[in-house]
């Protein structure tokens, strides 16, 4: 087998853009899926679903996140150092009944959504899993959407990951799908992993040969269009993250025939105008864009509103002003579509969303800080505001606090002992994302070092788990020793079982 890392193709990471999944294949040997699978029936039958000890506990599993394929792949999403975490499961469907369309959770709590590809999971088959054996179905495009925006179970154009043994579904973390219905009556795993980016990206980082934005040639299935989200998302993956360096190509469009569509009854073709309305860009401020696309935001088709943001997001001032207004609504979803459009906006929004942070509305100042978190450095000078709301705030609004804290710019000092205390919050999920942006900061985050080998003893298993991984990044001698005094400790023996205690 070639080592050599398989990248992403241009075209690859375009489809992966826009339909928010990869279905791609590894090349190990029927008898290593064999093996795989002799393992994982002993394990299921014997001791039952090991959770998240799945890799430790199948040791040959490790095999599939060191082939080039599969690393190829987390690398051209994700990055270089990115990390797999501590949640795991392997999933054993006998079911003649499909499973309900869903998003996965953020291990219980609720969190705005990185429409970026800031996570990622894989979901990998160690069987042949033809169609009747019931492979993951996924529904192309709605990585963008919190709402569900198709209504039938059984809808036109999801996609499913069948295939031979080896077969995985490269999947943006919050794309909507299910477990579809096993009629063969045959045992069918679906080994499911995560992974999260440490770094947000500063050039591109799969097999790059054209800078520029290009539709994809062709899709698995009709999906709405989003060009101007697609367009912000791929210059961030390649390190151009503002309007003034977006390249944006301007299309040709008639402004007024694009608002009276954006005000009719079809949705695809509300969804199409907003889109076309963003593209223009600039032409349209003179024309009543602004308004339009203002009034879009609250679209109940949230596709149209997503687009509409974006629009606004290139129309200067008065789009950022109006996106503003809009992360006051009283509707979530009106709101949450604003605060898109203002990471998108650039630094011209950072003034505003400081601003937001004094509102007496949690919903509007957790999404004022996930919007200041999303510009990175770009809000440095909210650090201050920052750090503050960690001291009286809300639950809801700390955690995307220590979130944001790990993704703006050089922390500095103040960022890092706010979030060496927040390690001890009340709040479980404040204490675990708080150990997750410690590993964004590597060494940076060096000071925290006692916190963090505190936490390695929360009763809670992902603030032992991410207290674990951010002394591993910041690896420095010192937090790389209590990293290996822990792991001593906490010594995992793959072949001890209740059946096995000692010998042989």
């Amino acid at each position: 087998m070639d080592n050599a890392l398989r990248l992403l193709t241009d075209e690859q990471m375009r489809t992966f853009i826009a339909e928010g999944f990869l279905i791609l294949n590894t090349d190990f040997s029927k008898t290593f899926h064999d093996q795989l699978l002799e393992k994982l029936n002993h394990v299921y039958q014997n001791e039952g679903n090991p959770g998240n000890n799945l890799l430790p506990r199948v040791r040959e599993l490790q095999k599939v996140f060191d082939h080039p394929v599969v690393k190829g792949a987390l690398t051209s999403v994700l990055g270089p150092d990115f990390m797999l975490h501590a949640h795991r499961h392997g999933h054993y469907n006998n079911s003649p009944k499909p499973g309900g369309w869903h998003k996965d959770s953020y291990w219980g709590y609720y969190r705005t959504r990185n429409l970026r590809p800031w996570w990622a999971m894989i979901m990998y088959f160690p069987q042949d899993t033809p169609l009747e054996l019931g492979p993951t179905g996924i529904m192309p495009g709605t990585q963008y959407y919190g709402s569900r925006t198709f209504e039938s179970d059984e809808c036109a154009g999801e996609a499913t990951a069948k295939g031979a043994a080896g077969t995985f579904a490269l999947i943006h973390y919050d794309i909507w799908h299910r477990s579809t219905a096993n009629t063969a009556g045959l045992d069918r795993y679906m080994l499911k992993f995560e992974f999260m980016r440490t770094q947000a990206p500063v050039a591109p980082t799969w097999d790059n040969r054209n800078p520029e934005w290009v539709t994809p040639a062709a899709f698995s299935t009709p999906i709405l269009p989003h060009e101007a989200l697609w367009r912000d998302t791929w210059n961030w993956m390649s390190g151009r993250s503002t309007p003034e360096d977006a390249g944006y190509a301007e299309t040709d469009g008639d402004i007024v025939t694009l608002l009276e569509q954006l005000r009719g009854s079809s949705e695809e073709g509300r969804v199409r105008a907003a889109d076309q309305l963003a593209l223009l860009g600039g032409k349209t401020a003179a024309a009543g864009a602004v308004p339009a696309l203002a009034q879009a935001l609250e679209d109940p088709f949230e596709p149209v509103a997503i687009n509409a943001a974006y629009g606004l997001a290139r129309l200067g001032d008065a789009g950022v002003s109006a996106l503003l207004q809009a992360l006051r609504h009283e509707s979530k979803q009106v709101a949450r579509s604003a605060a898109y459009g203002l990471t998108a906006a650039g630094e011209q929004a950072v003034d505003g969303l400081t601003e937001a942070l004094q509102s007496e509305r949690e919903e509007t100042v957790a999404l004022a800080v996930f919007a200041l978190g999303e510009l990175q450095d770009k809000a440095a000078s909210a650090l201050p505001s920052l750090i503050r709301l960690l001291n009286g705030s809300s639950e809801a609004v700390r955690r995307v606090v220590v979130e944001a804290l790990g993704t703006i710019g050089d922390p500095g000092i103040d960022s890092v002992v706010a979030l060496a205390k927040s390690l001890k919050d009340e709040d479980v999920q404040v204490r675990f994302m708080t150990g997750l942006s410690l590993c964004k900061l590597g060494a940076k985050a060096e000071a925290a070092l006692p916190e963090l080998i505190e936490a390695m003893e929360d009763e809670n298993r992902y603030v032992r788990a991410h207290a674990a991984e951010a002394l591993y990044y910041i690896g420095t001698p010192q937090a790389s020793a209590a990293l290996l005094d822990f792991l001593r400790s906490s010594r995992w023996c793959p072949t001890t079982t209740p059946a096995s205690t000692f010998y042989p």
